[in-house]
């Protein structure tokens, strides 16, 4: 890898940076209970929806026609549920900071791309370990479609100043795997919202692992990105 390529790390928030993703599932599943929904549980919410704007999330499982006004203001009342629940708990994940620094010393652009609105951004990325770090940050509030469009993805690496192609998308739900596909973008998997055996082998998806501790910035720009030898 020669030192004047440029290359960007894209992190999607929830269940990426901090392992969160069961917390988020819980406080949907209480807000559909208040309003009649019964039968839900937070692993199908995490199968069938996580990383969807609160918009998409409301349309699958509550009311197909809500209007965008009552979706928002659901969505808000859920967020404030969440934050209440995890205020005591919120950390990054395990070797994030320590992943953090390594890709700063390789001069790696970093950005986040999230289906989280403005004030659960704010509250993560401001916790001890996270404030600061990240050149261009992109919520579902900022472009017209969520994932598993690849608009958030794009608006990322368009405020890196980067080639889609020359970005590492690290995901944890299934569609904001898809959208980094369809930006054009590589990704590697974190294991905190699906089992390992679903991401394996998904379009564009380099690699997966539980968390940071086992991932190198290195070695996985030359895994993306260096021609791999051919087996004989």
């Amino acid at each position: 890898m020669q030192q004047n390529d440029t290359f960007a790390f894209i992190f999607d928030m929830d269940g990426v940076l901090v392992n969160n993703m069961q917390m988020h599932a819980r406080s949907w599943v209480e807000l559909f209970h208040d309003y009649g929904l019964e039968g839900l549980d937070p692993e199908r919410y995490l199968r069938e929806t996580a990383g969807m704007k609160g918009l998409d999330v409301l349309r699958h499982f509550l009311d197909k026609d809500i209007t965008p006004e009552n979706a928002e203001r659901l969505t808000e009342l859920k967020d404030f549920l969440y934050r209440f629940m995890y205020r005591n708990d919120i950390r990054p994940i395990e070797g994030l900071e320590k992943f953090l620094d390594s890709a700063e010393k390789l001069h790696i652009r970093l950005g986040v791309g999230t289906g989280a609105g403005a004030k659960n951004i704010e509250y993560t990325l401001g916790i001890p370990g996270l404030k600061n770090r990240f050149s261009a940050v992109v919520g579902s509030h900022q472009v017209r479609q969520g994932k598993p469009g690849p608009d958030i993805f794009l608006r990322v690496a368009e405020l890196l100043d980067i080639d889609p192609s020359r970005c590492i998308v690290f995901e944890d739900a299934l569609p904001g795997l898809e959208a980094a596909y369809a930006a054009g973008m590589k990704s590697i998997a974190l294991a905190t919202t699906n089992p390992k055996e679903i991401m394996q082998g998904l379009p564009g998806v380099v690699a997966v692992a539980d968390d940071f501790t086992t991932l190198d910035p290195r070695a996985i720009l030359e895994k993306s990105f260096l021609p791999q030898p051919s087996e004989s």
